[in-house]
């Protein structure tokens, strides 16, 4: 399949889309899948859709559509809740595993929610953990022996700066620590192949590069050989090895399923089936090489015509995820000024200005168009306007 695949999205006119790394666009074949389910899954089979739309199988059926995304086999990720639930879920079954070391290592590239979580549950433990954050060029020096877990983000969420899976993995084996993958950043950008890095865990948010809208769920993958020893934290009705039994202690399911917690989000999760479907003839490969060709020809076309812009990402796209970002002093009324011409990326503090490069509706020419409305801006500081300059909550 010929990228992009624009006449596949929802994209609106005049508008140039730089922000697919925060919320994905709408893709066509959705809207009418989604009245489907409402009108008649939801309002003419009522309670039976569960078995005869199969609802109950929805977050195994579309985890392994994800999974395919990242490298995972058939029955390892399952789907469901926020991504906070499964980083949660994820590294207190990284601490049972190794119950003789305290420290969880992090770095200071991490989104702050994976950070919130680790420290909430070392409060709720009190077991004298400790959560221990370094920058991210210092990961690999700092897994040392005494490491429980390595929780690390593949694509830093401000710069873009890329980690290598496989080497950090190996590393993080190497001293004795477990590995737990954030893929937020990375599932659907570039090629992700949890099976041959070897990681125990990866978890990942679906409204990003894979498309799933607002409030998309979340997949968690562990790895097949180890998943029969988790003891799930938040032992839910529907990580039950039987839920419709109804038995008064848990006793939890044989695969992966046992991460699962609550009641799947139906209609959520029935937009991010029709928007995975998108994948079923894109080569990642083909993608990752189109995504890095986007990224230098916007740092090439923005550090010659915006010399006020300082690049903060890595120059080197095999380093860089699928996002480009420069710092700028006024960067949060700039990127205001920016979208306020039709080109919209985002801002992320103290300094930076973010734009997201998918390949799937983004081309040679938006980059283009992007970069002279950029310019525009920059040049004749339309930035510097009161308007721009009043901070909304969502930035």
């Amino acid at each position: 399949m010929t990228l992009p695949l624009k006449d596949q999205f929802v994209l609106p006119e005049g508008m140039i889309y730089l922000d697919g790394n925060s919320l994905g666009p709408l893709p066509k074949a959705v809207n009418a899948r989604l009245q489907a389910a409402v009108t008649d899954e939801w309002g003419q089979h009522l309670i039976k859709a569960w078995n005869v739309d199969d609802w109950m199988g929805q977050p195994m059926r579309v985890g392994n559509m994800v999974g395919r995304l990242i490298g995972a086999p058939e029955g390892s990720v399952t789907m469901g809740d926020t991504l906070s639930v499964k980083v949660y879920q994820a590294l207190s079954a990284t601490l049972e595993m190794r119950p003789d070391r305290k420290v969880i290592l992090s770095d200071s590239g991490n989104f702050p929610s994976d950070l919130y979580m680790a420290q909430g549950l070392i409060a709720h433990l009190g077991k004298g953990h400790e959560l221990r954050i370094v920058e991210p060029e210092d990961v690999m020096d700092a897994l040392t022996d005494d490491v429980a877990v390595a929780m690390i983000t593949q694509v830093d969420y401000r710069t873009g700066r890329l980690h290598d899976m496989a080497s950090m993995t190996a590393k993080a084996h190497d001293v004795g620590a477990v590995m737990l993958w954030d893929l937020a950043h990375s599932a659907g950008a570039l090629p992700v192949d949890v099976t041959t890095c070897g990681c125990e865990f990866a978890v990942g948010c679906t409204y990003k590069y894979l498309n799933g809208g607002p409030g998309a769920p979340a997949f968690i993958y562990a790895r097949p050989d180890i998943v029969g020893d988790i003891s799930p934290a938040l032992s839910g009705w529907l990580g039950h090895d039987a839920p419709f039994a109804f038995e008064p202690d848990y006793r939890p399911a044989m695969g992966i399923e046992r991460m699962r917690v609550g009641t799947p989000p139906v209609l959520q999760m029935t937009a991010l089936e029709t928007a995975l479907a998108v994948w079923d003839n894109v080569d990642m490969d083909d993608l990752r090489a189109a995504s890095v060709a986007l990224c230098d020809q916007f740092i090439e076309e923005i550090e010659a015509r915006c010399p006020d812009l300082t690049l903060v990402s890595p120059r080197d796209g095999t380093l860089r995820g699928s996002q480009v970002s420069f710092a700028f002093e006024h960067g949060y009324a700039a990127m205001q000024a920016v979208i306020a011409q039709g080109v919209i990326g985002d801002f992320r503090a103290p300094n930076i200005m973010r734009f997201g490069f998918t390949p799937l509706y983004i081309d040679a020419a938006d980059v283009t168009g992007a970069v002279d409305v950029i310019a525009n801006v920059m040049t004749n500081r339309l930035w510097d306007d009161p308007k721009f300059k009043q901070t909304s909550r969502v930035t």
